[in-house]
């Protein structure tokens, strides 16, 4: 009897610690340990005491009286660290959470590259389009071409911010298949653009003056040099200059090519010359003759203030003056152009349009001053043949 005794103090002072070690299971392994060593004590004391009672083995546990802590509780606290391992929802809690960091940097590193693809592709592309070299512009204009020139006198060449080749016969509308006359062209400035651009389809005609049409020996001499230095400019570049043609003419009487035979008659800075010589008339009626209905005069002159007497050795010319020589011999005044205009000319210098470049025939120390000016302010007129 006291050892039974003895076995309900013992089962009732280890329960209740089983109860606590099942509540704080994750905590309190070794006590598992202890609560399961104490376990098998009361098994022991109970089956020694039930083995008068064979017959019900299962119900004495229930049947001791064991004071504040039943059975059934014991029970129960034993079943709960079977039922409480490491807490299971906790776990799809914790899948999510580690899935959405490792999804939310991919969604960015593939919207970032998506982003940034194109991108370069883009600029890649443009570059190509934004670029446009000079030398393949210039290969898409003949006349640009032209006046790019390799074989073009660079003295010529720095002319061209006064003299502006390309808007001037732009505004001239000559084009590379139409034959051009170029008047009394003096060392070939505008031939070096002109007769290039012609030679595949048009026809460049060089019109000089004929040195046997001189009386004064002074005259002949300046015109057979203006007359050879040309040919020979020509025959020197033939790649550039084979196609096109000298042609001698008599300023009192010019005939510059069979009747009706050009597109296009140009003339630069000779109308003064013409009027103080005494045939201004005459050469305008030879433009009209030579150019096909419809054709088109071309006239760029130094432009004077006003009119101009007769005798006047300024080297300017009144425009008013040059539109009723054209007119007189039957053009029609089609349009004006201020490409070629200077505002900085004031016209009143000491020798007059030879005062300023290209001549300069100026004192030294004016070099600057007159530099600044540059070249004189010209009026540019086109006319037109009537059909």
């Amino acid at each position: 009897m006291e050892r039974q005794r003895l076995a309900r103090l013992l089962l009732a002072a280890v329960l209740p610690a089983g109860l606590c070690a099942a509540a704080h299971a994750q905590e309190t392994k070794p006590t598992e340990a202890a609560v399961e060593q104490a376990a098998e004590k009361p098994a022991e004391a109970a089956a020694a005491q039930a083995a008068p009672q064979a017959a019900q083995p299962a119900a004495t546990p229930a049947a001791v009286p064991t004071g504040p802590v039943p059975t059934g509780p014991a029970q129960t606290g034993a079943e709960k660290p079977a039922e409480q391992p490491a807490p299971k929802p906790a776990e799809p809690a914790a899948a999510p959470a580690a899935e959405k960091p490792a999804e939310k940097p991919a969604e960015k590193t593939a919207a970032q590259a998506a982003q940034a693809a194109p991108k370069p592709a883009e600029k890649t592309a443009e570059k190509p389009a934004a670029r446009k070299p000079a030398a393949a512009a210039a290969a898409g204009n003949p006349l640009k071409a032209a006046i790019a020139g390799s074989w073009r006198d660079p003295n010529n060449i720095a002319r061209d911010q006064y003299r502006h080749p390309l808007e001037t016969l732009q505004f001239f509308g000559v084009r590379p298949d139409q034959t051009v006359v170029e008047i009394t062209p003096g060392g070939g400035w505008y031939s070096e653009i002109l007769a290039p651009y012609l030679r595949e389809k048009g026809r460049y005609v060089a019109a000089v003056v004929d040195p046997d049409s001189q009386t004064k020996d002074s005259a002949r001499i300046y015109y057979d040099k203006a007359k050879t230095g040309l040919e020979k400019k020509f025959a020197d570049a033939p790649l550039q200059y084979a196609a096109a043609v000298v042609a001698a003419y008599d300023p009192f009487k010019p005939a510059f090519g069979p009747a009706n035979s050009a597109d296009v008659v140009l003339t630069f800075r000779n109308v003064h010359n013409w009027r103080s010589a005494g045939q201004a008339e005459v050469m305008f009626k030879g433009f009209f003759e030579v150019l096909k209905p419809g054709g088109t005069l071309g006239v760029v002159e130094h432009r004077a203030k006003a009119d101009v007497p007769a005798d006047d050795k300024s080297g300017y010319v009144g425009q008013a003056q040059v539109i009723a020589m054209a007119e007189a011999a039957g053009f029609r005044l089609e349009g004006k152009s201020e490409v070629n205009a200077n505002p900085r000319d004031t016209k009143d210098y000491p020798k007059g349009v030879w005062t300023l470049p290209p001549s300069n025939q100026h004192d030294a120390a004016d070099e600057a001053k007159y530099k600044a000016i540059g070249e004189s302010d010209r009026m540019t007129l086109r006319f037109r043949k009537p059909r």
